[in-house]
């Protein structure tokens, strides 16, 4: 296939939707060490020009490069335009409705009104508030870091409800590392009233918490753990069991667990956002190939980041909001460590032989019975992770009931005496 012919030269190839120039293509071959970001200039230059056998009025909106292995994109359109790393091209029919809108998805952000405070906490407007300046300047990534208990979740849906309703977004992934909070993110989603309207959020949206490979076209927003959203890339279903632990202690393998490859049932453009919800090490090494796989903003919501943490989301802290500062502001409570040792916590313990003891499948969950063959040593460090002893939990439990008097001073009666009866 030649060159496409301009006025001013051949361009590399010319991208054609419903019979009409959309975009411009740069190639670069890639064992020449090009780096892509040094040619940008050079599709920006094609989509000014005019074009050879057909009618061109119009300057070519979506502009990209690429080498074979990487990929570049620029949108005109955009108030701000800079090139950015994509998956891959995307799609004829996405450029066709992203050539037929009124404006892009960033130049929506300019029109997001000024937030309406009623019912917020302080801490919350100033991460909504923070995040929005963020995606006006078209940073990519965004962490917003927010103590436990202080409103991650009703702060992340409040910012979901804005970008569909004033900022044009089409779609937005909830991301989560277990099954448990996705759960409890799709109660939030559907108790939530926005300030502004009298209907819960899933009246005028719909939510959808993937338990399948397959999404529903009309979904605004979907909530799914990231070993589900993996499986639903890979056009695989999850095996039983296998969002319900953090994806992290679990025995995922680099051999079992192949890169991403293009799926057009759901290409990297189907996300406008994608919120990630705690998935504290899911998103680095093994699972970060998820996540980058989707041109989407990446925006971040945790109590609790770390050194990657902070490198991942390019240091654009947007909010942090401490748990002394949540103290300080009475929206959490103190707390005090009242220490409890046993005989095991201290030394370790045995599982004799001939002992029937139960036995849990790490990734599947599933639960059985087993007789220990032979006496068996366990560590402290072993305790309440691979070994779990009843005995020991109860007695930490007896020990809380006989003294709460102790550690909580000045209450006349237990907190929840239920909890603290012999089973």
């Amino acid at each position: 296939m030649g060159e496409y012919q301009t006025d001013i030269g051949p361009a590399d190839y010319v991208l054609f939707t419903d019979k009409q120039a959309v975009g411009v293509v740069e190639a670069k071959p890639d064992n020449q060490g090009i780096r892509l970001t040094s040619v940008e200039e050079q599709p920006e230059a094609y989509a000014n020009v005019r074009l050879k056998w057909v009618s061109n009025t119009e300057p070519l909106p979506f502009l990209y490069e690429g080498t074979g292995q990487v990929t570049r994109f620029t949108n005109a359109r955009d108030p701000r335009p800079r090139s950015r790393e994509v998956f891959t091209f995307h799609r004829p029919e996405t450029l066709t409705a992203w050539a037929a809108a009124s404006n892009s998805f960033r130049a929506g952000f300019l029109g997001l009104p000024p937030l309406n405070t009623d019912g917020l906490r302080n801490c919350q407007i100033t991460a909504i508030t923070n995040l929005k300046a963020s995606l006006k300047a078209d940073k990519p990534r965004a962490l917003i870091q927010m103590a436990t208990g202080s409103g991650k979740t009703f702060t992340a849906i409040t910012q979901v409800y804005r970008l569909l309703k004033h900022a044009g977004a089409f779609r937005i992934l909830f991301l989560v590392d277990t099954r448990n909070l996705g759960e409890q993110a799709e109660q939030e989603f559907m108790a939530f009233i926005p300030n502004d309207d009298n209907r819960k959020f899933t009246e005028p949206y719909n939510v959808q918490r993937l338990t399948s490979p397959t999404i529903a076209p009309d979904n605004q927003v979907v909530i799914s753990t990231i070993q589900r959203m993996y499986a639903t890339l890979k056009g695989k279903e999850l095996a039983e069991g296998a969002d319900k632990g953090h994806p992290a202690e679990q025995q995922w393998r680099r051999n079992n667990l192949l890169p991403v490859v293009y799926n057009p049932r759901l290409p990297p453009e189907h996300f406008d956002v994608v919120i990630i919800h705690e998935c504290h090490r899911s998103i680095y090494n093994l699972w970060r190939h998820v996540i980058e796989y989707f041109d989407a903003f990446l925006i971040r919501l945790t109590a609790t980041p770390g050194n990657r943490t902070y490198g991942f989301f390019q240091k654009n802290v947007v909010s942090e909001y401490i748990h002394e500062k949540a103290v300080a502001d009475k929206v959490n409570v103190g707390n005090e460590i009242y220490l409890i040792e046993t005989r095991i916590t201290q030394g370790g313990g045995t599982l004799k032989a001939e002992q029937l003891v139960e036995k849990r499948e790490r990734q599947t969950r599933v639960r059985r019975w087993e007789t220990q063959a032979e006496g068996e040593a366990y560590t402290v460090s072993q305790l309440d992770r691979s070994v779990a002893n009843p005995d020991q939990i109860r007695a930490v439990i007896r020990r809380f009931r006989d003294k709460w008097p102790e550690i909580f001073p000045g209450r006349r009666k237990l907190p929840n005496p239920d909890l603290c009866q012999d089973r």
